[in-house]
């Protein structure tokens, strides 16, 4: 059964989704993570082109439909797995502050 509820439509699928684009776009994060350390409170004025890149890089991913449809189908694969085993799958935990 392939039928989405709400939940997994709005809040599960966007939540891996979330998790691969910031993967796919880690050059963006780690420019912008690194910008910030190095600035401190002046951060906002000065890490603005990395910022603008690292939201362009996601935004790219959350509004690619083929990216929705992978990031789907692989929360139907892990919840196809939890119900045949009732074992939830560690999701790995990000240190970043994106």
């Amino acid at each position: 059964n392939s039928k989405l509820r709400h939940v997994e439509k709005d809040v599960l699928i966007p939540q891996i989704m979330r998790e691969r684009a910031k993967e796919r776009c880690s050059d963006q994060v780690q420019a912008f993570t690194k910008c910030c350390q190095e600035t401190g409170f002046l951060m906002v004025v000065k890490c603005r082109k990395e910022n603008t890149a690292l939201k362009n890089c996601l935004v790219g991913y959350y509004s690619d439909p083929l990216f929705y449809e992978q990031c789907k189908t692989q929360y139907l694969k892990q919840r196809e797995e939890y119900r045949a085993t009732g074992i939830k799958k560690k999701r790995p935990k990000h240190t970043s502050n994106v």
